[in-house]
C-alpha cells in the first residue's frame, strides 16, 4: 500500500471514529484520541524501529469502544470490546490480516488488564501515549473533568480521598491523582515514555501541594503531597 493511499484510508477511518467519539465525556472525546495519537507519534520518532503505520492506526482507534463501555457503566471493556470491533473495520478498508491483526492487539493490551501485556514495542508506544495524556497539566484537567462528572468536592484531604469508594462525592481529582495517576511513571513501558512521564508527575506533584497549600489542608502533616524518589516514582 503507498504512503498516499493508507493516507486516504486514515483520514476516512478518523472521520468514522471522530464520528463515534462525538457524545463521549471530554475525558474520553475525540480530543482525547488526536493527543494520544500526537504521543504515540512523539514516542515513535525516538523509537525508529517501530512500525509507523501500526502506531498511528492503533492510536487512532483505541478508544473506540468507550461510547459502549460509558453506556453500561463500566460492564463493557473497551479495550476487549476495541479489538473486535477494528478487525471488520480494517478489513473492509483493504488492509491485511497481518496489519489488522497487530493493530487490533495494541488497542487490546492498551488498557493493560487481567495480564494483558504489550506484546509489541507498537502496542508499549501506543499504551504510553494513552497514559501520557493522564499525566501533567491535560491530566490534571482530566481529572477535574471526571471529578465533576460525578459530582465530587473540588479537593478533600489525602485521607478522605484515599479511603473513599470510586464515583462517591469524595472521588475528586486529588484522589484519581493519589490513588492512579502518581504510580503511571513507574509503569511505563518505553524509555522514551518514562521520561516524559517523570517530567509530568512532577508538574502534578506541585500542582496538589500548591492547591493542598490554598485549601489550608497543609497545616497538617496526615495530608500531603507525597515526595517522589530518585527515579521519579511518587509513592
Amino acid at each position: 500500500m503507498t504512503d498516499s493511499e493508507f493516507e486516504a484510508k486514515f483520514r476516512a477511518i478518523a472521520a468514522t471514529v471522530r464520528q463515534k467519539l462525538e457524545h463521549s465525556s471530554g475525558c474520553h472525546d475525540f480530543d482525547h484520541t488526536q493527543r494520544v495519537l500526537a504521543n504515540a507519534m512523539r514516542l515513535a520518532d525516538e523509537l525508529p524501529p517501530a512500525d509507523r503505520r501500526v502506531v498511528r492506526m492503533a492510536a487512532l482507534l483505541h478508544d473506540i469502544a468507550r461510547p459502549e463501555e460509558m453506556a453500561d457503566e463500566g460492564r463493557t471493556c473497551h479495550a476487549e470490546l476495541g479489538a473486535e470491533l477494528v478487525v471488520p473495520l480494517l478489513r473492509e478498508a483493504g488492509f491485511g490480516e497481518a496489519f489488522t491483526a497487530h493493530v487490533s492487539a495494541a488497542v487490546l493490551t492498551h488498557r493493560y488488564r487481567s495480564g494483558r501485556i504489550p506484546a509489541s514495542l507498537e502496542a508499549e508506544i501506543v499504551y504510553d501515549a494513552d497514559k501520557l495524556d493522564s499525566l501533567g497539566a491535560v491530566g490534571i484537567g482530566r481529572a477535574f473533568l471526571f471529578a465533576g462528572r460525578v459530582h465530587a468536592r473540588l479537593h478533600n484531604t489525602e485521607k478522605e480521598a484515599v479511603l473513599s469508594p470510586a464515583y462517591s462525592r469524595e472521588d475528586t481529582a486529588y484522589r484519581e491523582y493519589l490513588v492512579k495517576l502518581r504510580h503511571l511513571p513507574g509503569g511505563m513501558l518505553t524509555e522514551p515514555g518514562r521520561r516524559i512521564a517523570r517530567g509530568r508527575a512532577r508538574f502534578m506533584r506541585t500542582f496538589f501541594r500548591r492547591l493542598n497549600e490554598e485549601t489550608g489542608l497543609n497545616l497538617d502533616s496526615e495530608h500531603h503531597v507525597p515526595a517522589a524518589d530518585s527515579d521519579g516514582a511518587i509513592h
